[in-house]
């Protein structure tokens, strides 16, 4: 059985998951998942990706409608844009109709080499608002998540903050759910990125974003809890955060995803 440190304790309760452990002089030896430590990793975080700028954005209106531009192509060239080009090229696209409506383009946060990255669904209210994916409720939970497996958001090494995107950068309105043609017109841009932190493990958390990466429409249960590829990145599927806030039932599941995931980040080779 698995003994964890106090401050795993503390994260995995903060998750809601409740802890069982032998007393210490008959429980198993066991360790907690690991992530490598700096030796070998990549670049340090001087060159971490913030939060977004501002982009121009606001509700439509009747007179809006009245007057409004079909959507515009995405951008050529996207296949071969570096992080600030990319950037631009996100807050300024017009390629589907979710752009009238956006407040900022969520892009993502983190470090451009992390050894994770995370990949959810589509931004809500609060992530239009704000520009960073996985805010409100939702990021919290991610937040504690993350931390019982000492990673963050916030400032750190490669191989402890993660980096995090989203399959579609705006919001769709009323948050539904994305539609096939939207995430089609956003996918170049999240391929990219992939491509471009080049992680050691791909998080998928949600429904929506496995469909994109893996191209599967089964349900997260039969897809979680082994290994899968993603252009050679090993990819783990997961429940997204405001699942488990409905479904708490689960947390332990996405807490043995997380663990599978370390465990691929911990066998990988060093740069």
């Amino acid at each position: 059985m698995t003994r964890w440190t106090p401050r795993q304790r503390d994260m995995l309760l903060a998750m809601g998951l409740r802890i069982w452990e032998r007393a210490p002089e008959t429980a198993a030896a066991g360790r907690a998942p690991a992530t490598p430590d700096a030796k070998g990793s990549r670049s340090a975080r001087d060159a971490a990706v913030g939060p977004p700028p501002t982009s121009a954005g606001h509700e439509p209106s009747q007179d809006d409608a009245s007057t409004a531009k079909p959507p515009r192509p995405a951008p050529t060239g996207i296949a071969t844009m570096e992080w600030p080009a990319l950037r631009a090229a996100v807050a300024a696209c017009e390629a589907c109709a979710l752009c009238k409506g956006r407040t900022h383009t969520v892009f993502g946060i983190g470090n451009p080499q992390a050894h994770w990255m995370i990949v959810g669904e589509a931004p809500g209210e609060q992530e239009d608002l704000r520009g960073e994916p996985f805010v409100g409720k939702s990021g919290q939970l991610l937040d504690n998540m993350l931390r019982a497996l000492q990673l963050t958001r916030d400032d750190a090494p490669p191989q402890r903050q993660v980096f995090i995107a989203n399959t579609l950068k705006c919001r769709p309105p009323g948050n539904r759910n994305p539609e096939p043609a939207e995430l089609a017109r956003c996918e170049p841009y999240l391929v990219r990125q992939i491509e471009l932190v080049r992680p050691r493990v791909i998080l998928a958390m949600g429904r929506f974003a496995v469909q994109a990466l893996l191209r599967s429409s089964d349900p997260i249960g039969r897809l979680r809890g082994r290994v899968h590829r993603y252009q050679g990145v090993p990819l783990v599927v997961t429940y997204h955060p405001a699942y488990l806030l409905r479904n708490p039932q689960d947390k332990a599941r996405a807490w043995e995803d997380l663990c599978i995931a370390a465990r691929v980040v911990r066998d990988s080779p060093p740069d």
